[in-house]
């Protein structure tokens, strides 16, 4: 059976998106930064019965990036889903940050994204089908996180653009915007957050969506976000 790709495997969405979808029978690839990360998560997803390949990947790094993805392939595969979820999440002013913090945000905010998407999608389009979810957020821009707001605001302008690319030939490209900070056993609770995932996967491609908004399980309006 075709697998799942999760780059940005840490403790939260990546671990319960991989969770979720190992526990529907797929192989999973896990890409974090560092070796501490991705083994904790494997040991989490191992006892769920599939194969589960865990590798080291700065996502900032084109060259790093694209030879995990391959690895991931030859031994698992061909990927049948990549789910981005790689981001540098921090509190930075207008003006706060020099141009190469900002170059640094951008490359694994946005290019990482863009990158791994480039390196399967063409594979998925060739066999007619696949799916390429990406993490989005900050669906309102936030002047205390100005890296974040600009990356996020990326992500929904290449998530249309991989659309155009991929669409035509079957893939389905889409964010699940996460609208709050995330914690298990909050209203933004990483498990609940993870379901969203797997059904964009499996919607019938009549009617797809490219976005979903997750606002949280119990709030009643937009949430501070990470306020």
């Amino acid at each position: 059976m075709p697998g799942a790709v999760v780059i940005g495997a840490g403790p939260g969405i990546g671990r319960s998106v991989a969770r979720r979808f190992a526990r529907e029978g797929l192989p999973i690839a896990l890409l974090a930064r560092t070796r501490v990360t991705v083994d904790a998560v494997a040991r989490e997803v191992g006892p769920l019965g599939v194969p589960v390949v865990a590798l080291t990947a700065d996502t900032a790094d084109d060259t790093a990036l694209r030879t995990s993805l391959d690895t991931a392939a030859a031994q698992l595969g061909e990927p049948d889903v990549l789910v981005y979820n790689a981001a540098i999440i921090q509190p930075d002013a207008p003006g706060e940050l020099s141009v190469r913090a900002h170059q640094d945000a951008w490359a694994v905010n946005v290019v990482g994204a863009l990158n791994a998407a480039a390196h399967v999608g063409p594979g998925m389009a060739r066999r007619g089908g696949g799916t390429i979810l990406i993490t989005g957020g900050m669906p309102e821009t936030n002047p205390r996180y100005v890296s974040l707001s600009l990356g996020k605001a990326g992500v929904r302008a290449l998530v249309s653009l991989l659309d155009q690319e991929y669409g035509p030939a079957g893939v389905h490209v889409a964010t699940v915007t996460v609208a709050g900070p995330v914690a298990p056993g909050t209203a933004f609770d990483p498990d609940e957050i993870a379901e969203h995932y797997w059904r964009l996967h499996t919607q019938p491609r009549e009617r797809w969506q490219s976005d979903v908004l997750f606002s949280g399980l119990a709030t009643a309006g937009p949430p501070d976000w990470l306020g």
